[in-house]
């Protein structure tokens, strides 16, 4: 056996880069990229009822349970904005972050097929998902808008359009955090799959550990330091002050959520270059 091996030339060996793909090449294969984008943008509302219109109609009816649980019977406090614009503000930007967490996450698994038989950089496919939820997004947040406007021509609200220029960077900062937090998932769940079920209850608690449906004003004192350590918090209460005027921060927790959103992108899209070939034999 040893003589064997003594006699081979040369081995082959994985040899993924951390970096992974280049970024000519991914340019190079832009256009895999928007043919992806509109492959799933037309799969997801083929055969549907309301067709592309569940983009709005989605929201909307999370929305109008938010006002009904969280305002009517539980009457939590929105800080004296509108419950509409209140709950509407931030379910658009938990659900930018969840679907793109969610769907990262399962990159692998859903293309396990495609990954074994042809050649691409396989970042093409999360950033498929990014640019396919950032679509989605920004129809979103132009219904936003104008639902911010009809409130202040009916004198409800003022207009805060100085600051609503604080909301992009706080776009930028959840696309990251969801961006990098599905694709370290989407590495281990490559390998153990029943963690796919422990996603979905992680991304529903997180869903209340972030103030979607409710103020960090109201969380008592001693239990703010728990809410801060999530770098989700601040992105949230900074987005809603660029709409509403209404938001809880400071600039250590714009400062960690910054540093832990860059950390925790840099750190999976290295684990997932490195990964990505040689998890093509698990899935």
């Amino acid at each position: 056996m040893a003589n064997a091996k003594a006699q081979l030339s040369w081995v082959i060996k994985p040899q993924t880069p951390w970096l992974g793909a280049s970024l000519a090449e991914l340019i190079s294969y832009k256009d895999l990229l928007l043919r992806l984008v509109r492959k799933e943008f037309l799969t997801s509302y083929q055969q549907t009822l309301l067709g592309p219109l569940w983009v709005l109609v989605q929201p909307l009816l999370t929305v109008a349970t938010s006002i009904l649980i969280f305002n009517k019977v539980i009457g939590i406090s929105t800080d004296g904005v509108p419950p509409v614009l209140y709950y509407l503000t931030g379910i658009t930007l938990w659900g930018l972050f969840s679907d793109i967490f969610t769907n990262t996450s399962l990159t692998f698994i859903q293309n396990e097929k495609v990954f074994s038989k042809v050649y691409f950089p396989r970042i093409i496919s999360p950033l498929s998902i990014v640019l396919l939820n950032l679509f989605r997004f920004s129809i979103q947040l132009v219904f936003l808008i104008i639902t911010i406007i009809y409130y202040y021509l009916t004198g409800q609200v003022e207009l805060h359009i100085s600051t609503w220029i604080i909301a992009f960077p706080m776009i930028l900062l959840t696309i990251m955090m969801g961006f990098g937090a599905g694709m370290f998932f989407s590495v281990i769940t490559a390998k153990y799959r029943d963690l796919t079920h422990l996603l979905q209850l992680l991304i529903r608690l997180l869903m209340f550990v972030c103030p979607v449906f409710y103020p960090l004003s109201i969380v008592p004192e001693k239990h703010k330091w728990l809410m801060n350590l999530n770098p989700l918090t601040t992105q949230f209460e900074l987005y809603r002050y660029a709409f509403l005027g209404t938001g809880t921060f400071t600039p250590n927790q714009i400062i960690y959520s910054v540093v832990g959103s860059i950390v925790l992108l840099s750190g999976s899209m290295l684990l997932f270059n490195r990964m990505s070939d040689k998890l093509i034999d698990v899935v």
